[in-house]
C-alpha cells in the first residue's frame, strides 16, 4: 500500500504550516531565496516614500526579509511559528528596521496601515476566507500587494523518471505540489491565474503578473535538503522518508553527483483601491 500524505483534519492547512518549523535552520538553508529584480520591481510598482513601512505576511525564516529589509524598507513581519521567527530574528539581527510580531495573520490587528503588503511562498497557507480582508485592513489606500512563489523543476526528465520510480520502490506515492509532482495542473498566466482573479474579485486593482527565471546547481544532499522542506514530505512517517531520501541521495550521486534545477519565480501584483 501507497504511504499517502494525507488529507484529513488533523493534517490540514493549519496544522502542515507548522511543520516547516521542525527543523527551521534546515528549512532555510535548503531553501532557494528570490530574483533580486523581482525585489526592485516590487518596490517600484509600490513607489513607497521614505520611512513609510512594509508588512510581510508569513515571513517564516526571512528569505524574502532580508532581501527588502537590506533595501532600507521597514518592514514588520507576521509570522505564526515561534521557532520559525527565531531564526529570522537571527538573520535580520543586523537590520534594526525590521521587526518581528508572533502572530496568525487570519487574527493580527495591524497598530498601523502599510503601503507595502508581500507574502513570499506562504499566501496559500493563510485561510482564503479572510486573507484577502485581512490584507485590506493592513494596507492604506492605494497601498501595494505582493504575492510571490518560487515553483522548482528538474532539467533531467531522466532523473525525474528515475526518482519517481524510487518512490514506487518504496511504496510512496510522490507529496503533491513538491518537485517531482506528476499532478500540477496547467500553468495559468495573467488574467487566467486564480490569484489573479481572486486578487481582483476581492476589490484590488491594477493587477499585474510577472515571472522571473534561474537555475541552480544541487549536490544530492542539497536536492534531499530542499525536498525536506516541503510539507508533503515532513508529514510522511519518518522511516519511510529516510529511506526515500537516501535513495534518491544515491540515485542522483550515480546520475554524476550534481542535478539541475530550474527556479520559476511568479509574482502577482495589486493595489488596494482608494475607496
Amino acid at each position: 500500500m501507497m504511504n499517502r500524505t494525507p488529507r484529513n483534519a488533523s493534517t490540514s492547512a493549519r496544522s502542515r504550516r507548522r511543520t516547516f518549523g521542525d527543523d527551521a535552520e534546515e528549512y532555510d538553508a535548503f531553501r532557494p531565496g528570490y530574483p533580486a529584480q523581482l525585489v526592485d520591481d516590487v518596490l517600484d510598482f509600490a513607489g513607497l516614500d521614505d520611512g513609510v513601512p512594509a508588512v510581510e505576511v508569513g515571513a517564516g525564516t526571512g528569505k524574502a526579509t532580508r532581501a527588502f529589509g537590506q533595501s532600507g524598507l521597514p518592514v514588520t513581519c507576521v509570522e505564526p511559528d515561534a521557532r520559525m521567527a527565531r531564526v529570522l530574528r537571527h538573520h535580520c539581527g543586523g537590520l534594526p528596521h525590521v521587526t518581528v510580531e508572533i502572530a496568525e495573520f487570519e487574527t493580527w490587528r495591524p497598530a498601523r496601515r502599510y503601503g507595502l503588503l508581500y507574502c513570499a511562498q506562504a499566501w496559500h497557507w493563510v485561510d482564503p476566507a479572510v486573507r484577502w480582508a485581512r490584507a485590506k485592513d493592513a494596507l492604506s489606500p492605494g497601498g501595494a500587494i505582493a504575492l510571490f512563489w518560487n515553483h522548482w523543476f528538474l532539467e533531467s526528465d531522466e532523473l525525474t523518471a528515475e526518482l519517481t520510480t524510487a518512490h514506487a520502490r518504496h511504496g510512496i506515492e510522490i507529496p503533491e505540489h513538491t518537485i517531482l509532482d506528476p499532478r500540477p495542473g496547467p500553468a495559468r498566466y495573467g488574467a487566467d491565474a486564480r490569484q489573479w482573479r481572486d486578487m481582483v474579485a476581492a476589490g484590488f486593482v491594477d493587477p499585474d503578473h510577472r515571472m522571473y527565471e534561474s537555475v541552480h546547481d544541487r549536490s544530492p544532499s542539497a536536492l534531499v535538503g530542499l525536498l525536506a522542506s516541503y510539507s508533503g514530505y515532513r508529514v510522511l512517517p519518518p522511516r519511510a522518508r529516510e529511506r526515500i531520501f537516501a535513495d534518491m541521495a544515491h540515485t542522483v550521486a550515480e546520475q554524476g553527483g550534481s542535478v539541475r534545477v530550474k527556479v520559476k519565480t511568479s509574482l502577482f501584483l495589486g493595489r488596494a483601491s482608494d475607496d
